[in-house]
């Protein structure tokens, strides 16, 4: 019980640290990593013997002095980089010219040339020189000569460079390789924990494998007899597709129990295993499976299990805490790596786009730096850890060399082709233990793994970065963490913003952590309630009478609430009163109107809990897409709020002496705002509050699946401040929108929806000759294709796909609709493809687990189900029908022939593939543009040009390049599209209020009471 409450409180502290604040947690950990003057000295001795080693292993070989000169603050480093990040994995010619002409054509070779002191060096950049003359444009006249029989030759010699690259930076293409490698002298006196390049699995065929490589490795490693003492790394993520905390309950125990199977079959080999750190998402799940594992009383009296902890983490101590209280809870030694971190970049971005309070990870390198020597005190205090030092800065290992004195029960860790000299002559001649975390692999897979480990050891801030720059002298180097971050009190580093700070004069919206699993509980909690809710038609904020229609839950048929519509009459009555509110609200100073806004934005976080649960019983959304659903509508108030106080102030323009000119911006009159069922919440209050904050009075419709969250927007938006004879809620179907548009009252239009349906708007705004011509803005979807080249990223492509195409069940305007893959890696792509989608989860939106839910009614889904019967024999791919009442529709993937099939947008979880051959991108950008949509597209390649070709030619209001195309946020991806999918201006970009005001100009002459005063009154002046 004592051991069980050590691990409890180890867990309750790493809560509690999470997202703390950075000063509070540094506090905590300066003492330990703090040294005295003495230490300090002695260290800083041991740290220039171990700087010499360095930079004279540097000097040693043509690779390490190759890898010298082209680092990564040189754009020549990061050309080179980069193509080795595609270049292996692309099977045609004429992608691969592209990719070498991309990477190489535009880089400075000429600048490093006679640079080093190695001849191969400089006959390799020499190489590089005479690349970039036969592939760059200005090649002229050599390149004409030689393409023909250069281009081959070019690409055999970059093949030949990149497997070089790898070779440096991988052990072995397999396990019996990369043992053999282990062996060889240069290695004497290092062991190895082996890493079969386990990234994360797309499909349950990947994890499959991968779960047969550590196998394979495992009994290898058992079995060699050459070196003892390798272990090996294994990545949970690599053994199931669906690791995630939504899916912990599934996830957790299938893979405790794949974990253990591996640790007794290392156990009986006398082999280590060490799980690998990964996202701090997922550390607490990490966690059950560790403990589960190291609980199992067949692996009772072994101490070859551990795990790796990553020191940029704000848990990271109380971490080390709960490995010693779990070693001491089965009475055994845990293997502890202890390394400075591999995500720190996306993790910072994460944060931000999740809109979380604050970061889970310190944001100065100097920071980590402290937090990694406290927790190393605390390691080798530990009596249940076996500790292992992983990391490359001479003057921690120095730090934690002088902390050792003469133990030696311990080790450090390097990664294979990185920080070569650093550990040699400590393992040699002073007894050291040192092991390699050396990845094994094909060429091939290896690059994502390569270009991680190499962008996060290339980053300004990393010593190995540093060591290689001579501008930085050896006391930067060497300059003391705990001294740096006394000196800045623990701030955050103030280039690297708090995710509510990310936007100039606006608070950003709040997300929530689904990762928390107290989070996670009372949101399933709240989701799972069934309130009924009722609303009404409102005229001046006064409910209407009449018969109550239901609201169904798409997911189950059940009744969520009812509500009361909107007749003709009450059109009238509406219109009437915004028309006499609508001059008072526009006289009102804009700071008020925006006030009123950014209170609106304020209640609907407040009330998100509410809200949430209606956006997913009333919506049919997932519980992910319902919390982005609430934080979109906080953006457009807050934005619009901003746009307002800076875009409507009235402005003096130029002109001659005597004269003034002034333009005034004010609102139109009553704006009628017609929002879909997609985005009840976020696209009803885009609409109503442009339309408000630029002075109009507004009647909105929401669509009829979705009255009862509009009707609790607008209840909020009173309580802001909103007048209510300046807003009126009208819901109803169609009767009442042609009432509304028809109504000669209206002086302009917001609406979201289908073609069709604009095309009626418009017609029925121009049938009065005697009406004014009012605006219409309008969205209306598309056929939104991405384009796939086979430089691209398949991982990356099919989780872009996943979540384009089948989040929100397709019902998104910007969703995927076609996917146009390089027919050279087709069929590979489609496989992995085919694979992710089995791993979906299709079902009831309240669950955590779902991935894909219903579409919106059973009209819908009887028109996509109609479809996509009729071409069941053009089917690749489709998903099992959910058992149940629910509108669901089967995640689908549908061949088609030729970009011109597809004419029609099926709003819905239907994607169409077709291919296109390499050269024809231009006429492939041309072909989609004749289709007359352009709202969304997206491209994936690590080819520049392709990217730059398609934004060139591409007719879309927004284009997305090696992402996924939904998800415009607010502010920083405007949307709206042009043709067939929409007039503009963007939603959520700073043109838009522009669309909802009328300009008015005043000239005054000013002269014509007395003269020119402003000339009369010019004082002289020598100047």
């Amino acid at each position: 019980m004592k051991m069980q409450g050590a691990l409890d409180f180890a867990r309750s502290e790493m809560i509690a640290l999470l997202r703390a604040v950075e000063p509070d947690v540094l506090e905590s950990l300066l003492p330990a990593a703090t040294l005295d003057a003495a230490t300090r000295a002695r260290v800083l001795g041991q740290a220039g013997l171990i700087l010499n080693d360095l930079r004279a292993a540097q000097k040693s070989g043509w690779i390490n002095r190759f890898l010298h000169e082209y680092r990564l603050n040189t754009q020549e480093g990061v050309a080179l980089l980069s193509l080795a990040e595609a270049y292996l994995r692309v099977p045609d010619s004429a992608t691969a010219d592209l990719l070498i002409r991309d990477k190489l054509g535009d880089a400075d070779w000429k600048a490093h040339s006679g640079q080093s002191d190695s001849k191969l060096v400089n006959s390799a950049t020499f190489g590089l020189v005479l690349t970039r003359a036969l592939v760059a444009d200005e090649g002229g006249a050599l390149k004409g000569l030689l393409a023909r029989a250069g281009e081959p030759f070019i690409r055999a010699g970059v093949a030949a460079a990149m497997k070089m690259m790898g070779g440096v930076f991988v052990m072995g293409r397999n396990i019996n390789e990369a043992l053999d490698r282990a062996a060889r002298p240069e290695n004497k006196g290092f062991t190895a924990s082996f890493d079969m390049l386990g990234e994360s699995a797309r499909t349950t065929e990947d994890a499959e494998r991968y779960y047969t490589s550590y196998e394979h490795a495992i009994a290898a490693v058992g079995a060699s007899k050459k070196v003892p003492g390798h272990n090996i790394s294994v990545k949970l993520s690599a053994l199931h597709p669906r690791y995630e905390v939504a899916n912990a309950a599934a996830c957790v125990p299938e893979l405790t129990e794949m974990m253990t199977q591996l640790a007794r079959q290392a156990a009986g080999l006398g082999i280590g295993l060490t799980v690998d750190a990964e996202e701090t998402e997922r550390l607490m799940m990490s966690l059950d499976i560790i403990e589960g594992v190291a609980r199992n009383p067949q692996l009772s009296g072994w101490e070859g299990f551990g795990l790796a902890i990553q020191a940029y983490g704000k848990r990271c101590r109380p971490l080390v805490g709960w490995a010693q209280a779990l070693g001491a809870a089965t009475g055994n030694r845990l293997m502890v790596r202890l390394v400075k971190g591999a995500y720190w970049d996306s993790e910072i971005k994460k944060a931000q786009v999740d809109g979380m309070s604050d970061y889970p990870l310190f944001t100065r390198k100097a920071a980590t730096d402290v937090s990694y020597l406290a927790c190393a005190r605390d390691m080798f205090d530990a009596s249940h850890i076996y500790p292992a030092f992983a990391g490359h800065n001479a003057l921690t290992v120095a730090t934690l060399i002088d902390w050792a004195g003469e133990r030696r029960d311990f080790e450090f860790q390097r990664l294979h082709g990185m920080g070569e000299g650093l550990h040699e002559r400590l393992v040699c001649e002073e007894g050291f233990a040192c092991r390699t975390y050396a990845p094994v692999g094909g060429h091939r897979e290896l690059l994502a793994y390569l270009v991680r480990r190499l962008l996060e050891n290339g980053a300004n801030s990393s010593f190995v970065h540093q060591l290689a720059d001579t501008a930085i002298t050896e006391d930067m180097l060497l300059a003391d963490p705990a001294t740096r971050i006394s000196s800045v009190q623990g701030r955050p580093h103030p280039g690297i913003a708090k995710p509510a700070d990310l936007f100039p004069g606006r608070i950003n919206s709040a997300g929530l952590d689904l990762n928390d699993a107290a989070t996670l509980t009372s949101v399933l909690t709240v989701v799972a309630e069934a309130h009924p809710v009722h609303a009404t038609a409102l005229v001046s904020g006064q409910p209407v009478t009449g018969e109550a229609r239901p609201v169904i839950n798409p997911a189950d048929g059940t009744m969520v609430g009812t509500v009361i519509e909107a007749v003709a009459y009450d059109v009238r009555r509406a219109i009437a009163a915004a028309t006499a509110a609508a001059p008072v609200w526009n006289a009102r100073p804009v700071e008020e109107r925006a006030a009123c806004l950014e209170r609106l934005a304020d209640l609907l976080e407040e009330n998100r809990p509410e809200l949430l649960r209606l956006a997913v019983r009333e919506a049919g959304k997932t519980i992910g897409d319902a919390v982005a659903e609430v934080r979109e509508a906080v953006d457009f108030c807050r934005y619009y709020a901003v746009q307002a106080r800076s875009g409507l102030a009235q402005e003096i323009l130029p002109g001659p002496t005597g004269e003034r000119n002034e333009l005034r911006l004010v609102g139109r009159g009553v704006f009628a705002c017609i929002s879909p069922w997609n985005f009840p919440l976020a696209i009803f209050l885009g609409q109503i509050t442009a339309a408000l904050v630029t002075g109009n009075a507004v009647v909105a419709k929401p669509a009829p699946q979705t009255p009862l969250i509009a009707f609790r927007a607008i209840e909020l938006a009173y309580r802001a401040g909103i007048p209510p004879e300046v807003l009126h809620f009208l819901p109803g179907g169609v009767e009442i929108g042609d009432a509304i548009i028809s109504h000669t009252g209206i002086n302009g239009v917001a609406f979201t929806g289908s073609m069709p349906t604009a095309r009626t708007i418009a017609r029925n705004l121009l049938k009065d000759d005697n009406r004014p011509i009012v605006p219409l803005i309008a969205e209306t979807g598309g056929l939104n294709a991405m384009i796939v080249d086979s430089s691209a990223l398949p991982e990356q492509v099919v989780a872009d796909v996943i979540t384009s195409a089948f989040r929100s069940a397709g019902q998104r305007c910007s969703a995927l609709r076609l996917l146009i893959v390089q027919e050279d890696i087709a069929d590979n792509l489609l496989k992995m493809l085919t694979g992710a989608m089995n791993t979906l989860v299709t079902g009831d939106p309240a669950d955590i687990r779902t991935d894909v839910g219903p579409v919106i009614d059973a009209a819908a889904r009887d028109k996509l189900e109609a479809y996509r019967q009729s071409v069941k024999d053009k089917w690749v791919h489709a998903l099992e029908k959910p058992a149940g009442t629910g509108t669901f529709v089967p995640p689908t993937l549908i061949h088609l022939e030729q970009v011109e099939d597809l004419t029609t947008e099926w709003f819905g979880p239907l994607l169409h593939v077709v291919t296109w051959k390499a050269g024809e991108l231009e006429d492939l950008v041309g072909r989609i543009n004749a289709q007359g949509y352009g709202l969304t597209m997206g491209v994936h390649s690590r080819i520049r040009s392709t990217a730059e070709t398609v934004s060139k030619l591409a007719r879309v209001g927004n284009l997305y390049v090696n992402r996924s195309m939904i998800g415009a946020v607010v502010g920083s991806q405007p949307f709206g599209g042009e043709g067939l999918s929409g007039t503009g201006p963007k939603a959520g970009g700073p043109h838009f209020l522009m669309r909802f005001v009328s300009e008015r100009t005043i000239s005054t002459d000013t002269t014509s009471a007395g003269g020119n005063a402003t000339l009369l009154s010019l004082a002289e002046t020598d100047i």
